[in-house]
Formats: structure tokens, sequence, C-alpha cells
């Protein structure tokens, strides 16, 4: 509304509004559904009681939780402030990048770990009876997340550009702009799937209650993070002959090399806890194998195309993957897959 309304106005005046639209926005969003969540907790009354010993824990852990859940936002700001030494067209173009590519992990890692860890927090028995019940559900939960982040990832690498263009091309963002953000959706998909994974191993942890072990290991991440993306980005362009404008690609993909060292930590430590949780190969071998090729399959589908109007590629190649990719592992017997298309089915039949 704020962009129809303003949308004459000088870009610079734009920015500022859209700036101050969003922050309207989430607050109108939260004052909308307080009345409904209020008629739930009937007689609540907040109040910052430091003495209850809920509070007390409330702020003891707010502190490592929040770095340890936010790390990949964190990374990513680091990775803004290492685009800066390549100019502003760098920065520009990790943040239309950094959109899009932290997209699965909030919608499928930290969505499925946030509703996993209230059914983690409450499992009982003794101590094998609760590893067990842990080992289950998360061994369902990382299916879940897979099913979807593989896809995500191979389509960052194979398709991106196109994936670019459905999202930002208009106005002054052309098709070749597009293609640069590719670089950088490409070099995060290195890490896409640890990152999104790593979302549910720490919820274990807080459902152990412990939340050290994932702050130790988000600090090592960000670290990482850090002295990689400096010699990825600023460095390894140079010693190999690239333009440094390309540095960007680098840092998406030094920063999924961060997270799968973290992924690795904390799939470690957990073990440790709880035993080893099951995730068969053969079944993330075909995800991978399937995604490949439907990404194949429309990297042809543009190529045949022979052109660079982003939104004619993206209504044909993007619509090919998809439905290659769900009917790829439809047909292998994934059951993720069975419940999206059911869940589809039964929505279409109900309209």
């Amino acid at each position: 509304a704020a962009l129809v309304v303003f949308g004459n106005n000088a870009p610079e005046r734009i920015v500022v509004v859209l700036a101050w639209a969003s922050v309207l926005g989430s607050t109108l969003q939260f004052l909308v559904q307080l009345p409904r969540v209020l008629q739930f907790l009937p007689g609540f009354q907040p109040v910052l009681d430091t003495a209850s010993e809920h509070v007390r824990t409330v702020l003891r852990n707010f502190g490592p939780v929040f770095l340890s859940r936010g790390v990949v936002q964190i990374s990513a700001y680091i990775d803004q402030i290492i685009a800066s030494f390549l100019g502003p067209l760098a920065v520009s173009t990790l943040g239309y990048g950094q959109i899009i590519s932290t997209l699965p992990v909030s919608l499928f890692g930290m969505s499925v770990s946030a509703a996993e860890l209230p059914a983690l927090s409450s499992a009982i028995g003794t101590p094998d009876e609760v590893a067990a019940t842990l080992r289950n559900r998360m061994s369902s939960a990382l299916r879940r997340i897979a099913f979807f982040v593989i896809p995500s990832a191979v389509a960052f690498l194979i398709i991106g550009d196109i994936v670019a263009a459905a999202v930002y091309l208009s106005g002054k963002f052309h098709y070749a702009d597009a293609v640069y953000v590719w670089s950088v959706l490409g070099g995060s998909a290195v890490g896409l799937l640890a990152s999104s994974l790593g979302r549910l191993y720490s919820s274990a942890f807080y459902a152990l209650l412990d939340t050290r072990t994932p702050l130790r290991f988000a600090i090592v991440r960000v670290l990482l993070t850090t002295i990689l993306g400096y010699v990825f980005a600023l460095r390894l362009p140079a010693w190999l002959g690239l333009d440094p404008r390309w540095g960007v690609a680098g840092l998406t993909s030094s920063a999924g090399i961060a997270g799968w060292l973290e992924f690795a930590l904390l799939r470690r430590a957990l073990t440790d806890r709880i035993g080893r949780v099951r995730m068969p190969v053969a079944f993330l071998s075909k995800l991978w194998v399937i995604a490949v090729f439907a990404g194949v399959l429309a990297f042809l589908c543009k190529m045949a195309l022979g052109t660079t109007h982003g939104r004619l590629l993206a209504s044909v190649a993007i619509p090919v993957y998809g439905i290659v990719y769900f009917g790829g592992t439809a047909l292998m017997g994934i059951k993720e897959s069975r419940a999206v298309i059911d869940s589809l089915y039964r929505r279409l039949r109900l309209t």
C-alpha cells in the first residue's frame, strides 16, 4: 500500500517510507492477533516478576538462545559488512540473494523446529525412553525439512537466475541483475541444508534444557563465517584471476561451509546425549537425484526458449521443476511427497 501511495516519490524517500511501513505493518499484525490470543488466557496479567523462577529462567536463557537461533541472520549481517568492501552493488546484490536464500531456512527449518520443540520438551519417561522419543520425532522432522530444502538448494544452484527474475524482475531490475543474484544463490546452496537441519538439532538441545551447547557451536560458526568470508570474498577472486564483483558468491559459499561445521558439531554432541538420529541415506539420495534431474530439465527448458525474458522463463521452468520433483518423489514412494499432493488435491476438490 505504501509503495502504491508513495511510489512517485524520489527513491531515497521511498526507501524511508517503506521502512516505516514495514514497522507499522508488523505492529498491526501483532495487534490483530492479540485479542484472539487473550481469549485463551483469561485473567492474564503481564508482569516482570524477577523473583519468579520461570522469569529468571527465561532471562538467563534469552542471550544464548538469541545468538544460536539467530546465527543464520548474524552470519548474513557479517556477510553484508564484508560485501561493503566490494562496493554498493555487491551489498545490494547480496541483500537480494539473502532475502530469497533465507526463506527455505525460515519456512522449513525454523518452522518445523518451532513446531517440534513443544513435543520434544514434553517427552517423559526414563532417560532411555526420552532419548528414543527424541530420536523418533527428530527423524521424522529431519525428513520433512530435507524434502523441501534439498530442491530449494538445487533450484538456487541450477536455475537461480530464473528464481531471482521471478521475484525481482521489474522497474530497473533487469535479467542481467538476476544473473548476478544467481551467484549469491548458488553460493548459498552450499550450506542451505546444513543450516536448516541445524535449527532442529538446536531445538533438541533446548528440549533437554541445554542452551549452552548450541551457543558454543553458533560462536564457532560466526567466527568461521568471518574468517572464510574475508578470504573467499576479498582474496580468492584475485588468486583465481576473477573480477572482484564475484566475491559475493564466495561470501555465501563460505557461510555454507561454516554452517556444515556447526551442523556436524551439533549432530555429534546430540548423538552423545541421545544416540544416533537415523536419516536414511537412500532417502536423501533419492531427493538429491530427483531434484538435480528436475533442475536439469528446467535448465534445458530455459535454453530451449532462448530468451532473457525473466518472467517467461519463470512461468515455464519453475512449474516444470516443481512438477518433475513432486511427481518423481511420489513415484519413488516418498511419503512426504504423497502428503503434499494429497493435501493439494483435497484443497482443489473443496474449491
